[in-house]
């Protein structure tokens, strides 16, 4: 088996700083509420400009020749294609007599989509994204298949944007329809019953800087089959509220359009219900209040089930009946646990709840009246996610992952329910050399907050293990075991790899979300903080040989950790980050997180919490901070790419000591869904080899 392990040093630490490309400056300042803030790196926000193309060329440029002293790139880059080229499924999912699903063999840019005639069918192809574009960067974004398994509506994201372009294959010929609807976003496909057409969301189309400007007024159409879009018709809008995100999903019995209303990426929303049945029924809104999260499960004629955060931060499921939707009449089914309930569906006339259990899957079965049947027994601590179908059928699929395992692919048989093995992935390495823990530690406030540690199981704990400690952070998102082959080639080079489940997260309810939001904001770092700190006490490591690393809200948590804390870090890999909060909601979606960060210009005690954060803003001329390295893509549309070139220039600029400040900048590439392989694989390889040599990793030279 070739590994990476130690055993030559590289080469001796750089003592000059880099000489980085000249940023100009300009005279730009802004009052917020009486604050006056300047902006001297505004111009960049320009990205189309030849000046600031120079600029990121002559950057990208200064990091390729760093990284190209780092003796083992080379072979870390030829280990990882091994650790990565295995086979990879997606669970199958019923449509008729037909299942579909993804699979990539090994290196594909891009996952293909497969269906086959039952279960032992011959595989056919019904789409190879591969073939769309020379290299990779074309991708399906969304897949949604008839319920007779006849018609396939996919959507199509060029070079990572959130723009997508929907159309229709007939999948027995594989052939495309006519139809072609674009300038949709933050959007499925939902069929009627009888595949007529479908409904989608999506915006009027931009005037100009289509990359760029924001997206306001939501909306959901019909698309029927064999007509143009320009006659698609305008099912709902909310033209009283520009913030708003709308979707739509029509009910398994093809009875019912769900209309759902959320504002900004609050988890909360509203629901509206149209009875599809009669063509000039009312939109009735049967839930008109956002106090709450509601999320259809399945419904029984007039009969709707809701996971709900109502009175219930964990999660519950309640039932409302059409006929009777008063708030006095709504009945609990499943009450709220201790744990999380994330997600739930119907299969066989059987509630599947997914709960999480200090961040690890949790999965019970209820009968239709909330009753527990059973807790489904996993193979392992990791994470199990699937369990999709419809309320009729008798079998279901899961996928199971932890570190060291890839994703595991079970059929749950719902009548004997017992799970079987049903796609597993050859591995290239012995997970039984490693292990995992997790551990709970106390933030600075006593909050208790767990963190998974893993590495080889014969580390000697003496504080000089290079670790790698990644987090999020935010927007209820949880933080769970997954395997990753990055982090295996991590591991086999002596590393750690530690995950901690910050505050803002979503790994215990909406208390824990809110409780990292806003105002609040600061408790994210401060768990960050603390994990670093514990990790440092317990002997995994010492702040020179400690990386973290975060992409998104997890490239503004290490970028607000490292100004905070520049002597607990001995490097830095920012991805993708919100690095100006006090413009992010200026550009294409970002206004929408006001919900989870603030309104800056809205509010002065939001833009006084933000501004103690902000990374753009709280860097220190002349402080000594950790070796640092940015990136992000050209096509971001959602994290907009000036965010990440402004941290950038200022940091190089203020930086006090020796240690380079670095952007690396990927072309045709946007927040990082759809990015294929190589282009993933060369970013990976880029991200490790610069913590391979600013913590000093002993490794083979090529």
């Amino acid at each position: 088996m070739n590994t990476i392990s130690a055993v030559a040093p590289l080469s001796p630490e750089t003592t000059s700083a880099p000489t980085y490309p000249t940023a100009r400056k300009v005279e730009q300042t802004d009052d917020y509420f009486g604050t006056t803030v300047n902006d001297p790196y505004r111009w960049m926000e320009d990205v189309d400009s030849a000046e600031l193309k120079t600029w990121v060329d002559a950057e990208n440029e200064l990091t390729q020749s760093y990284l190209a002293e780092v003796p083992s790139r080379v072979k870390m880059q030829k280990r990882l294609m091994e650790l990565i080229n295995f086979e990879r499924y997606t669970a199958p999912a019923r449509r008729g007599t037909r299942y579909f699903y993804s699979h990539n063999s090994g290196l594909q840019n891009q996952n293909v989509i497969y269906w086959q005639e039952g279960l032992e069918g011959e595989p056919k192809v019904l789409l190879d994204p591969n073939t769309f574009s020379t290299d990779g960067t074309v991708a399906i974004s969304g897949l949604s298949i008839t319920d007779d398994g006849s018609l396939a509506a996919y959507s199509i994201a060029d070079a990572g944007s959130d723009w997508v372009k929907w159309h229709v294959r007939d999948v027995a010929s594989g052939k495309d329809l006519p139809d072609v609807v674009e300038w949709s976003k933050f959007s499925g496909a939902a069929w009627l019953k009888d595949g007529s057409g479908f409904f989608y969301q999506g915006y009027d189309a931009p005037e100009a800087e289509a990359l760029k400007a924001a997206n306001y007024f939501h909306k959901v159409f019909f698309h029927k089959l064999g007509t143009p879009q320009s006659e698609d018709k305008l099912i709902f809008d909310r033209p009283d509220d520009k913030e708003l995100n709308v979707g739509a999903n029509v009910t398994d019995d093809g009875r019912y359009l769900v209309l759902y209303q959320s504002k900004g990426t609050s988890p909360n929303n509203e629901i509206a219900v149209k009875d599809l049945q009669d063509s000039e029924s009312p939109i009735v809104r049967l839930i008109p209040t956002a106090d709450a999260t509601y999320s259809p499960i399945n419904n029984d004629g007039s009969l709707f089930w809701f996971l709900t955060t109502l009175d219930a931060p964990n999660g519950k499921v309640i039932s409302i009946d059409l006929n009777h939707p008063e708030r006095e009449h709504w009945k609990t089914v499943i009450p709220e646990s201790k744990n999380k309930l994330s997600d739930i569906s119907m299969i066989d006339n059987t509630f599947i709840a997914s709960y999480l259990a200090d961040a690890q899957s949790l999965i019970e079965l209820h009968s239709l009246d909330g009753q527990l049947i059973e807790r489904l027994k996993l193979p392992a601590i990791g994470t199990a996610y699937g369990f999709g179908g419809l309320r009729e059928d008798t079998e279901t699929f899961y996928q199971f992952t932890n570190f060291t395992t890839p994703g595991t692919i079970y059929r749950l048989n719902m009548k004997t329910r017992q799970s079987t093995l049903f796609r597993q992935p050859k591995l290239l390495f012995d997970p039984a050399l490693y292990e995992t823990k997790q551990i709970f530690y106390s933030s600075i406030d006593g909050t208790r907050v767990p963190m998974f540690v893993s590495h080889k199981k014969d580390l000697v704990l003496n504080g000089s293990a290079a670790t790698l400690l990644y987090a999020y952070g935010g927007f209820n998102v949880p933080l769970l075991p997954e395997f990753s082959s990055a982090h295996v080639m991590w591991m086999e080079m002596g590393g750690i790899y530690a995950q901690p489940s910050l505050r803002g997260g979503g790994e215990y309810g909406e208390a824990w979300h809110e409780a990292g939001t806003r105002l609040k904001k600061q408790n994210v770092f401060d768990d960050f903080i603390a994990a670093a700190e514990w990790l440092i006490a317990n002997k995994y490591t010492s702040a020179k040989k400690l990386g973290i690393s975060g992409g998104s809200n997890g490239g503004l948590l290490v970028a607000a950790c490292e100004l905070q804390r520049p002597d607990l870090f001995g490097a830095v890999v920012a991805q993708v980050g919100v690095m100006d909060m006090l413009r992010f909601d200026k550009f294409t979606i970002g206004w929408a997180w006001k919900e989870e960060y603030g309104a800056p210009s809205e509010k002065a005690e939001e833009f006084a919490a933000i501004y103690k954060y902000s990374p753009l803003h709280n860097i220190q001329s002349g402080t000594a901070y950790p070796a640092t390295l940015i990136t992000t893509g050209d096509h971001d549309d959602r994290v907009f790419p000036a965010h990440s070139f402004k941290y950038t220039a200022a940091l190089q600029t203020a930086q006090g000591s020796a240690n380079p400040i670095l952007i690396r900048v990927e072309t045709r590439a946007g927040h990082g869904a759809g990015m294929p392989l190589s282009k993933r694989i060369e970013a990976t390889v880029d991200q490790y080899a610069f913590l391979v040599k600013e913590l000093k990793i002993e490794t083979p030279q090529d």
